[in-house]
This record gives structure tokens, sequence and C-alpha cells, in this order.
């Protein structure tokens, strides 16, 4: 959406992060700059985040909001890039989520929601799991890191009190204090098996995935599909960007000791409910279109009968109406 006024490295960390390292790619808003504040001190690790700012007459006093808390803070200058986006259009999430990561300056990026406290040292994991690794540098891999609420909202509100390890959070898990991240709506992540993860001491692949799964993920910046850009609004938008990957043929793997903590806030439910009706449509039509999309790419680079379309031939064929009779009837006329 358009005109939009895009500065990128409004701040830019000092020195450059090492490329082998992962940068947290969010968004944020200027309500929620206490949050973001808490990411950077607790992760201490490189961050790069889209920040959109309404073309207003309150513009000067949120950027001058920035200006304290980025220059008071020796974590921001150190790890920090903000990419500056002025314009009148709310919530282009998925808009904004590509800014942040096309701007990351290491190989490897954790798509995050700004509300997420990382409560474990899941770089240290990654080392200790090099095939996982190694499955990440090759491109092959997103890493899961699996999801978690406070049941009671009050109680979610302070992430001081958050567990720091597995064995702590199951505790809570059977306390009935915690549950996986919005586990009414359990196709969101669902697919992450959380029964297995509270028994899983090893990485495991994910093999129940449905097109609604939104778990947050480690992957390679390079190599993997960007967010599609027209979802506006709550509903559809961070799933369409999962459900690429996975038509791309990269495989999901959760790790087992590391998880993410929702830190509780209060929502602007009626604008959820109608923008999310109105992406339910997009996205049923972004599916087909993404299906058969993939279908001729894999088809015109000679991988269709290869192990890397197993993931579209799986997804498109059980939920994309003809897919397979159509697959099959333009492989057909096209080897003549």
């Amino acid at each position: 959406m358009q005109p939009t006024n895009l500065k990128p490295y409004y701040y830019r960390m000092e020195p450059a992060p090492p490329k082998e390292d992962i940068t947290v790619a969010t968004l944020i808003t200027a309500d929620r700059f206490h949050v973001f504040e808490k990411l950077v001190n607790n992760y201490k690790g490189p961050v790069s985040v889209a920040l959109h700012v309404s073309d207003d007459k309150n513009k000067m006093e949120i950027l001058n909001k920035l200006e304290e808390m980025y220059t008071s803070n020796p974590l921001m200058k150190k790890h920090v890039d903000v990419h500056l986006i002025i314009d009148t259009y709310e919530r282009q999430f998925n808009y904004w989520r590509n800014v942040a990561r096309f701007f990351t300056r290491t190989d490897y990026f954790l798509l995050l929601d700004i509300d997420f406290y990382l409560c474990t040292d899941f770089r240290q994991s990654l080392q200790e799991h090099p095939e996982l690794m190694n499955r990440l540098r090759e491109g092959n891999a997103a890493i899961v890191l699996p999801a978690f609420e406070y049941d009671v909202l009050d109680e979610g509100r302070d992430a001081e009190v958050f567990p720091r390890v597995k064995s702590s959070l199951v505790d809570l898990v059977g306390a009935g204090k915690i549950s996986m991240f919005h586990k009414s709506w359990v196709r969101g992540h669902g697919s992450t098996n959380y029964t297995r993860w509270y028994e899983a001491i090893t990485p495991y692949k994910v093999t129940d995935y449905n097109y609604s799964y939104e778990p947050y993920v480690i992957v390679k910046k390079d190599g993997v599909p960007w967010c599609n850009e027209r979802f506006i609004g709550y509903g559809g938008n961070k799933a369409a960007c999962l459900y690429e990957i996975y038509l791309s043929g990269v495989d999901y793997w959760v790790l087992p000791q590391d998880f993410i903590i929702h830190q509780n806030h209060d929502y602007l439910e009626n604008t959820r409910r109608i923008e999310r009706n109105f992406n339910k449509q997009v996205y049923k039509n972004f599916r087909e279109e993404a299906c058969f999309r993939y279908f001729r790419n894999f088809l015109s680079r000679g991988e269709w009968d290869t192990p890397k379309a197993e993931n579209i031939k799986r997804e498109c064929s059980q939920n994309i109406a003809n897919f397979q009779d159509n697959t099959n009837a333009f492989r057909s006329e096209t080897s003549l």
C-alpha cells in the first residue's frame, strides 16, 4: 500500500553482528516500546525491528521517545537495527515482517512477535545439536520454538516470573497455570505436538502439519519465501508466511528444551474479529494460488519428483480441490 516512507537503518547497531548469528526479526508500534526494550535487554543478540509510525500529528513525539530509548540504553546501540516505516496504513504485518527480515545482517533470523519473551538460550541449544544446525545451514529446516501462555491474563503480564527451564515450565503446565499458546485455536500451534515435547530430549520433526499452523521459527535468511503482503490486518498473515515456507520444501523441527511465553495484554477484539473474517477468504484464495504456483516452480526446475516436493504434494492434494487431477492433466499435456 502506497505511499509509504521507509527509512532503513534509522538507527544502526555497531559493530555489525557475526554472520552465523541469529537475528530476532520483529515489528513494533509505539505502544510496545516497553516490551521491545525488555526483549533487547534479555536477548543480548542482534535484533532487526521494523517500527511503524503513523504519519500524523503524533509522529515527532513518538520519534523523540524512540531516540530517548535508543540512546539511553547501550544494549540498543550494540544490538539493534531500527527500520522506520512512516505512512497512514495500520497493521500491514507481513510488509513490516519483510522489512525486518530484508535488513537482517546475519545468515539466520527468528521470526518473532514482540510480545513473546525468550525464556531460554536457543542459540546455545542449536550448537548442542549440530545435525539440526546443519539442516538450518542448508536451508532445509525451520526450527520451532514452542509457544506458551498463562491461562489467567493477569498472571502472564510480568516476564520476570516466567520459568527459565523446561522442568519448571512443565510443572506449571501440570498445575494448570500455563498452556500452549492460544489453546482455543489448536490448529494454530497444535502441530508442534506439545504432548511429545514434554517428554522430548532430542529435536523432532513436525509430522502433522496443517495450513493454519503458525509457529515461531528460526530460518535461513536467503532461500525461504517471503511473507505475502496481500494480508492487511489480523488473521491469516503469519500462517501464510509459514505456509509458503512449508510448500517450498522446508520441514519444521522442534527444539526439545527451548520455549517462549506470551506476555499477556489486552486485545482489540472487535477489530480482530472483523479483519479475521475478511482475511479468511483472502487466505483461502492464497493457498490455492500458492499450491499451483509452487507446482509450476517445482516442475520447471525438474524437482517435482524429488523429496523436496513431498510437502506440497501432501498438503495441496489433501486441501485444494482438484489439485491432483489438474496437475496430472497438465503434466500429461506438456509431455506430449
